[in-house]
């Protein structure tokens, strides 16, 4: 979940000119090495997902099969943005097959197309397949060199999304880990000492807060730090909050 931040600003008040002097002393440096996780994580589960990390496959992958005599190809590699999925689509496709259908994934941005097949039969189970598998930052061809048997739409979507989730269950998948992610979370007036007391250490950076939240006595800290430190810091700040911290990753 990605949060608006605004800069504190020390003197708006002089309650506030107070408090964020006494987090400077507490942090015990003129750029104070504040951190935050929270004492509840609030995403869901997923089972070992972290903010800054994903899976992707580790080189291009191919599978073929024959359904009814038509020939099915899908072709599979890792792509970091759209420019690079058009390469990739440019240097897969063959001009001689009956149809090159593709989709790819990158983060939350998502394409998909049926080359002349029936809206929906291609492009849509391929897209669905990359999601079903779990990995990111991929694109995927399915060439179809038609065989004189037409499938209908039900056999359409079986067959390119059973070729597609074929292709990346054979390839190698890694897991790709950001060095910095920023993570976020609403602390209570009260618990600004001991969180950054807690947190100093991890020498976390872009430190921003923000009193405006919109919610009684809570301050918003946002910041960068390392991804390995991310499971390390939100154990030691969980360790020694005294009650739940809502906490953002993005």
């Amino acid at each position: 979940m990605q949060v608006a931040i605004s800069p504190l600003n020390p003197f708006r008040s002089h309650r506030r000119q107070v408090l964020y002097a006494s987090l400077l002393l507490i942090a015990g440096a003129k750029k104070p090495m504040v951190t935050t996780t929270a004492c509840s994580s609030s995403s869901g589960g997923g089972g070992g997902n972290h903010p800054g990390a994903f899976t992707t496959i580790k080189e291009r992958v191919t599978f073929e099969r024959e359904i009814k005599k038509s020939k099915f190809i899908a072709v599979a590699g890792p792509i970091s943005d759209e420019g690079s999925a058009h390469s990739f689509l440019s240097e897969v496709r063959d001009t001689r097959a009956t149809h090159n259908c593709w989709a790819y994934k990158v983060g939350d941005q998502y394409r998909s197309n049926d080359d002349g097949e029936p809206s929906g039969t291609a492009g849509k189970p391929i897209h669905s397949a990359i999601v079903s598998s779990g990995v990111d930052r991929v694109m995927m061809v399915v060439i179809r060199y038609f065989g004189g048997i037409k499938l209908g739409t039900g056999g359409l979507v079986r067959a390119y999304g059973g070729v597609a989730a074929e292709c990346l269950k054979n390839s190698t998948t890694v897991l790709v880990k950001s060095k910095v992610v920023r993570l976020g979370m609403e602390v209570p007036f009260d618990l600004l000492g001991v969180v950054y007391h807690q947190l100093q250490s991890f020498q976390v950076e872009d430190i921003k807060q923000d009193y405006e939240t919109g919610k009684y006595n809570i301050s918003m800290v946002t910041f960068k730090v390392d991804f390995d430190r991310v499971e390390s810091l939100e154990d030691a700040v969980k360790a020694n909050c005294s009650r739940e911290i809502v906490f953002y990753k993005s």
